[in-house]
């Protein structure tokens, strides 16, 4: 995932209370004297963390803009501290608002990759119900991977994962991008269910920009469709690029996150 040596400006904040407690780690650019424009906020994916690719960019993204940026390694990611195996949907989601919270801002673009789209999506819903909250300008979606847990994962298990989870509380299984095995707990299927956006009409009051590849094995590019289907009342833009992986971190795909963000911006 990471190596242990902190990024230069690392922040941490508390997150959770008595024996739940942990400790998030942060990184904050502060914005150019004299910008006031959005803050970029970057929502990574399952097992990944702010020093990924995409991450870095949206951050030299902002230096150019003169922009502020907030990148957050969830719990059991990265730099940050608890067990990665207590991680859920609603664990991870309270991470990024605490993180957001912190920040002395007006406005915010969220950017989420795969599972930080879903984080995304579920954190917009709340910031909406908060006066003193910064107001979400635009959003934008890297393969995201909203209900994954219960659209992409539950209906492919099979027995034995069936078995696993109900004898050890998770499963295990390969990882195409780390040596060690994706483990997938109980407690994070249940808690996804009670997540799920993809329910009803999802109103973020926000443009939208969804970037996703149609070799994506991991979230297949129909999952994106099925979200543009929940948005009907937002400016909504789909890219689909046709030979573009889940990751979408070679260089033209990052050229396309940048424009998606300086559209919004």
């Amino acid at each position: 995932m990471t190596d242990d040596t902190p990024p230069a400006g690392l922040s941490r904040i508390e997150v959770g209370v008595d024996g739940d407690s942990r400790s998030i780690a942060m990184l904050i650019r502060p914005a150019a004297d004299g910008v006031d424009g959005p803050v970029l906020v970057w929502l990574g994916g399952y097992r990944s963390d702010m020093t990924g690719t995409k991450a870095v960019e949206m951050d030299a993204l902002a230096g150019e803009l003169g922009l502020a940026a907030l990148r957050l390694d969830y719990s059991g990611h990265g730099q940050s501290g608890g067990e990665f195996r207590k991680g859920t949907i609603s664990r991870w989601l309270e991470e990024s608002l605490a993180a957001i919270a912190t920040l002395a801002a007006r406005e915010i673009i969220l950017v989420g990759s795969s599972m930080g789209g879903w984080i995304a999506l579920r954190a917009v819903a709340e910031l909406k119900r908060s006066p003193a909250a910064p107001k979400v300008r635009g959003m934008v979606l890297i393969a995201p991977a909203p209900d994954f847990t219960s659209a992409l994962i539950e209906p492919a298990l099979g027995e034995a994962e069936r078995r696993s989870l109900e004898e050890r509380g998770y499963f295990e299984e390969h990882s195409e991008y780390s040596p060690e095995p994706n483990i997938f707990t109980r407690d994070l299927i249940e808690d996804g269910r009670q997540n799920r956006v993809l329910t009803g009409i999802i109103e973020t009051g926000c443009p939208v920009h969804i970037l996703q590849g149609m070799q994506d094995t991991d979230v297949p590019y129909r999952h994106a469709l099925t979200l543009v289907e929940h948005l009907p009342a937002d400016d909504v833009v789909l890219t689909l690029v046709r030979d573009g992986d889940h990751r979408l971190s070679r260089p033209q795909d990052i050229e396309r996150m940048r424009a998606a963000i300086k559209a919004l911006v």
